[in-house]
C-alpha cells in the first residue's frame, strides 16, 4: 500500500472508483434509486477533473492500482472517502483515515468532521468520531441519509 497526493492523471480513475463504490453498496442499505441519485450516469469527467484539481485528494495505491481516496480540506472537513469494490475489506479506508488524521495533527487542526454514509459510519466510529446529527439530503428528488460526525484532535 502506498498513499500519494493526487495528480490529474488519476482523475478518470478516481471518478470511476467513486461511481463503482457507490453502486456496489448493497441495495438493502441504499436502494438502486438512491445510488443512481448519489452517483449519476453518465459520469461527468469534466466536473470530476475540476473538483479533484481543487480538492487534491490522497490516493491509496496497491500494486500501482487505485484502491481508494480521501479528501481533507483545510478546515478539517473530510469530504470523500471511497474504496474500490475490488479492494474492500483490505484495510484501505482504515489506512486512508489514519493518514488523514496524522496529516491533520501535523497541520495542528483541532477537529475533523465528516458527513458519513450509512456504510462509512462504523469506520469513523471506530476512530472515535461521534455522531452530531442524522441528515436527510435530497439529490434529484431522492432522499439520502448520512451522519454529521466529528472528532476532537489531541495536540
Amino acid at each position: 500500500m502506498e498513499i500519494i497526493e493526487y495528480s490529474s492523471g488519476y482523475a478518470k480513475n478516481v471518478a470511476d472508483l467513486f461511481y463503482s463504490s457507490v453502486h456496489a453498496i448493497d441495495s438493502s442499505v441504499y436502494s438502486e434509486e438512491q445510488k443512481n441519485a448519489w452517483a449519476t450516469s453518465p459520469i461527468d469527467y469534466v466536473a470530476w477533473c475540476r473538483r479533484l484539481d481543487q480538492k487534491k485528494p490522497y490516493l491509496l495505491l496497491i500494486n500501482q492500482q487505485l484502491a481508494g481516496f480521501i479528501e481533507l480540506e483545510s478546515d478539517g472537513h473530510i469530504d470523500c472517502t471511497y474504496v474500490s469494490p475490488k479492494f474492500q475489506r483490505k484495510g484501505v479506508a482504515t489506512a486512508l483515515l489514519k493518514y488523514v488524521i496524522g496529516r491533520a495533527q501535523k497541520l495542528e487542526l483541532q477537529q475533523l468532521y465528516v458527513e458519513a454514509s450509512i456504510v462509512a459510519k462504523p469506520l469513523f466510529e471506530k476512530f472515535g468520531f461521534v455522531v452530531k446529527k442524522e441528515n436527510r439530503i435530497i439529490r434529484n428528488e431522492i432522499v439520502l441519509c448520512n451522519y454529521s460526525m466529528y472528532i476532537e484532535l489531541k495536540p
